[in-house]
């Protein structure tokens, strides 16, 4: 059930602009492909928000994601919440959803009217979800941060300014190593079995057929699906549990996951500044300081299972990161990007696609 509940989050202190107000309150939006979470909260105590949640995700259609869905669910939801807050409008607000800057045309034509009109919006923030998901792992600090549930993205601080992304290409494009990722190899390995070709999981396959109903009605229940890639990241902890279970092909499957997480963190992680030389003019005998990275979304929440062999990855490709476990979600860096627009605070680097400011 769709229910506005107090909740306690954590986030890093972005802002961008002019201060708007220091005791206002702020609207933070997470759009993923897993459901909708909004957030409401003072500006300057943006870690103690009034949280509403919805497990359907907005609409994608012709034009991208739908702004008029996420509007008909956004404004009466934030209305509640402000209305327990003893608020009346809004001094900033921050939404991040995935797919934004590929799909974002309608809510950058749409939202910064409309969030006006209803709640007296001065300052917007239309954020990608790896942007928001940053923000809520590593503040404003550099670094790298690898979001990853349904979908995945990675996203980092470049030298001078400006952001490095990979991935976030959607389920068909890209989105490696992701729940829709981890769920599709599981299914497909599934199939495998039930045609008797090589590299099948029996153990995959009935846990598929628990889940969807006989394998060869696979295709018709998933294909015409809208939301499908939700569907397919839904199979990812059976995956999972297969694999804790000691399946060879489910082991496999998640080492796969590992090797592309980490491929996707070398790709923005920010190079390390080279050390110092030594006081006789000798070449630095190791590098400078490493970059941070951080893991953040709900795909890690499979636990060890795929944590272990992504550390064992970073570990090959970034031998000189510094893990960082994540201050909070990206709900999280929603809320902390609309406190800075409030604040004026903001020192994340803006971007067309990315983190458009208005």
């Amino acid at each position: 059930m769709d229910s506005p509940v107090p909740g306690r989050t954590t986030g890093g202190t972005a802002g961008r602009g002019a201060p708007v107000s220091r005791s206002g309150h702020v609207l933070g939006v997470d759009s993923g492909g897993s459901g909708l979470r909004i957030a409401v909260a003072r500006a300057d105590a943006p870690g103690e928000p009034l949280v509403w949640s919805s497990a359907e995700p907005v609409v994608v259609g012709a034009r991208g994601i739908d702004a008029a869905d996420l509007l008909a669910r956004v404004v009466p939801a934030a209305g509640d919440l402000l209305r327990q807050a003893g608020a009346g409008s809004l001094a900033a607000a921050c939404v991040g959803a995935a797919g934004m800057a590929t799909l974002g045309d309608d809510l950058r034509a749409t939202l910064p009217k409309a969030l006006a009109d209803a709640f007296g919006v001065r300052r917007l923030a239309l954020a990608a979800d790896g942007v928001t998901a940053y923000a809520g792992a590593l503040g404003q600090r550099p670094g790298a941060v690898v979001a990853a549930g349904t979908g995945l993205i990675a996203l980092g601080t470049a030298p001078g300014g400006g952001w490095r992304r990979a991935d976030g290409w959607g389920h068909l494009l890209g989105d490696c190593g992701s729940g829709a990722w981890i769920g599709r190899a599981g299914l497909e390995a599934a199939m495998r079995a039930h045609d008797g070709r090589r590299g099948g999981s029996p153990a995959l396959l009935a846990c598929a057929e628990k889940m969807f109903g006989p394998a060869g009605e696979l295709p018709g229940v998933l294909y015409p699906r809208p939301d499908r890639p939700a569907v397919l990241a839904s199979f990812a902890p059976e995956v999972g549990r297969c694999a804790e279970d000691g399946d060879p092909v489910a082991v496999a499957v998640l080492r796969d996951a590992a090797r592309h997480i980490a491929e996707a963190a070398e790709a923005v992680c920010p190079p390390a500044p080279a050390a110092a030389p030594g006081a006789d003019g000798s070449p630095a005998d190791t590098p400078g300081p490493g970059c941070a990275v951080a893991l953040t979304g709900g795909l890690f929440r499979m636990g060890e299972v795929l944590l272990a062999p992504v550390r064992d990855e970073l570990a090959t490709r970034l031998p000189h990161a510094e893990p960082r476990a994540a201050a909070g979600d990206p709900l999280a860096g929603a809320v902390g990007i609309a406190a800075a627009l409030a604040t004026g605070t903001l020192r994340l680097p803006p971007d067309p696609a990315l983190l458009h400011i208005l």
